[in-house]
């Protein structure tokens, strides 16, 4: 009897739709391994006046994120736009929420990766996506980056760092995923799949 898919958790915050479509991108990556399940989540953003204004489902795309899917999983990319060179506070605000799971252990040596998306070239992806790997590490997941053997590292104009996959969409938003980002997102969900897949094996 073969083993049931592994889960790999996608899990992203998208004020405009281009940190969405980066993870769409991984996702793919992540079902070209075979047993490998992409799981596409979101979360809420964060009030201003501290008031739950979200519904309790999101109008489209992606479901909301709960704790079970970081139980259930197998694997995590986690992805955010860039604020002032740091993750989102939406996304930051998810993570504060779980102690349990850090607690627990439950996400402890499984394999993580991070992507975020800017409005300006040099509006922070580095540490943005240094940003998201601090809770990461915390939990005790093993952070995976893109290694240059992804010769896009080399020739992109845009986004695409060896931390993890970004794209830079422009102060309007609308700048267009390169080709090179593309396929850097689709490479990272790979990898993060196949590593899944390997330390299954030896588990």
């Amino acid at each position: 009897m073969n083993p049931p898919n592994l889960i790999i958790l996608v899990l992203f915050y998208s004020r405009h739709g281009a940190t969405r479509k980066l993870a769409e991108l991984i996702a793919q990556g992540v079902e070209s391994v075979p047993g490998c399940d992409a799981r596409l989540r979101t979360v809420p953003a964060v009030s201003t006046v501290a008031e739950a204004t979200e519904p309790d489902v999101p109008a489209d795309g992606a479901p909301y994120v709960e704790l079970d899917d970081l139980n259930e999983c197998a694997g995590l990319a986690v992805g955010s736009p860039t604020r002032f060179g740091n993750m989102a506070s939406a996304m930051k605000y998810f993570w504060d929420g779980t102690a349990s799971q850090w607690l627990s252990g439950a996400l402890a040596g499984k394999p993580a990766c991070v992507f975020t998306s800017t409005g300006s070239l040099h509006g922070g992806q580095e540490s943005t996506l240094l940003s998201m790997m601090i809770p990461l590490f915390h939990h005790g997941l093993m952070v995976l980056g893109l290694p240059y053997t992804n010769p896009e590292l080399m020739t992109t104009a845009s986004g695409g760092t060896p931390y993890g996959a970004s794209h830079w969409a422009g102060l309007d938003g609308k700048k267009t995923i390169t080709e090179d980002e593309k396929r850097l997102a689709i490479a990272l969900g790979r990898r993060l799949a196949e590593t899944a897949v390997k330390l299954r094996a030896v588990s």
